[in-house]
């Protein structure tokens, strides 16, 4: 019996290298993907080369890096959110205001009280992720929409003391430029954009190593699972309560790190930063790439800002609803939940089969030599 089945493991085997080796390349490819893209990204500003219709200058002009660098930091905001959102299954509508603590935060300590730069973002952060534990304590006494509307309550009672200018400190509907006399001279000036395009990539680089870090530990599985299912985690004898004030307080810190970035890559803060239309970007960010998803959120944001910011430049030259980037975003997000219901994320899946059927095509075309 051995002897007769033998034979048939060793053609089985003769015939089976072909696809081996394309599923390992395959798979070294899928884990290495995120090294060489943000090597590839780190050495963009060297590249002199143009994309008309994309960007208005090359590859590494002032212009160019800052709009990269905006989009870079809405992946990253995205992608912190999405810890809240597609993670915990939380969904709050006052994220905004933990980017305005960050934002308005380390703007008032350089501007008007002096601070360093890294003192002031590391005190704005820390301070931050208080105010999201004390909030959130409260906030998460409820959930659902009573939740959401809480956070929300929340949010706009930040929107309106920035708006007030309380003792001149936030410079009310005008916002707050950041004083560059207290920044370094590394990123002071046009010549420098090149630098806060660094730093907007190592904010985005953080959010990843982060948010990825939860996902793989215990603790991102049993937020999965609370989620999925909160009496799950309840009768396992953990508290659903403080794994998600855990997740608010992780979402808070991330979120002002990113207001820092924003304030110091435009230069300050507006109350934009605090409005709840900011929040509902995220969201539609998030959806738009794909919630709970490894990188759905960070392709999300990125291209979101990336429209957001070329359709409000090009919206005097375009006609008629196509002016306006909240009708052309929206058109997009509805017809991408419509078609992509899993976000930009799920396209891979969604076209799996296509990919397999062409294969097996190819397969057929070309049979392997001794093939009968």
């Amino acid at each position: 019996m051995t002897d007769l089945l033998q034979p048939t493991g060793s053609s089985a085997a003769v015939g089976s290298p072909g696809p081996a080796p394309r599923a390992g390349w395959r798979a070294w490819l899928r884990r290495a993907a995120p090294a060489l893209v943000l090597l590839l990204a780190a050495v963009l500003p060297w590249s002199t080369l143009s994309l008309p219709g994309l960007f208005e200058g090359p590859l590494n002009s002032p212009g160019t890096l800052q709009l990269l660098a905006v989009c870079l930091v809405f992946g990253g905001l995205a992608l912190g959110y999405d810890l809240l959102f597609g993670r915990a299954g939380l969904l709050s509508f006052g994220h905004a205001l933990y980017i305005a603590a960050g934002a308005y935060g380390v703007d008032i300590l350089v501007s008007h009280y002096g601070w360093d730069l890294w003192s002031a973002a590391a005190m704005t952060v820390l301070a931050a992720a208080l105010l999201a534990a004390l909030l959130g304590s409260v906030a998460l006494q409820t959930s659902g929409i009573a939740f959401s509307m809480v956070t929300l309550a929340f949010a706009q009672v930040g929107h309106i003391v920035i708006n007030r200018d309380p003792g001149g400190l936030t410079g009310g509907e005008e916002g707050l430029p950041l004083a560059s006399a207290g920044l370094p001279a590394a990123f002071v000036g046009v010549v420098n954009t090149v630098n806060l395009y660094w730093l907007a990539l190592a904010f985005l680089t953080v959010v990843v190593l982060v948010v990825h870090t939860i996902d793989r530990a215990p603790l991102g599985r049993t937020l999965t699972g609370l989620r999925d299912d909160e009496r799950r985690i309840a009768v396992l004898g953990l508290s659903p309560y403080r794994l998600k004030l855990l997740a608010f307080v992780l979402a808070g810190a991330l979120a002002a790190l990113g207001g820092v970035t924003y304030a110091l890559v435009v230069g300050g803060a507006s109350p934009h930063v605090a409005s709840s239309e900011l929040t509902l970007s995220l969201i539609v960010m998030a959806v738009l790439g794909g919630a709970g998803t490894r990188w759905g959120a960070v392709l999300g944001g990125i291209l979101y800002a990336y429209l957001d910011q070329r359709l409000a430049r090009l919206g005097g030259s375009l006609p008629g609803p196509l002016g306006e980037p909240l009708f052309v975003l929206g058109t997009l997000f509805i017809l991408a939940v419509y078609f992509v219901p899993g976000g930009l994320a799920g396209l891979g899946g969604r076209l799996e089969p296509v990919r397999r059927a062409l294969g097996l095509r190819r397969d057929r075309a070309h049979p392997p030599a001794g093939t009968p």
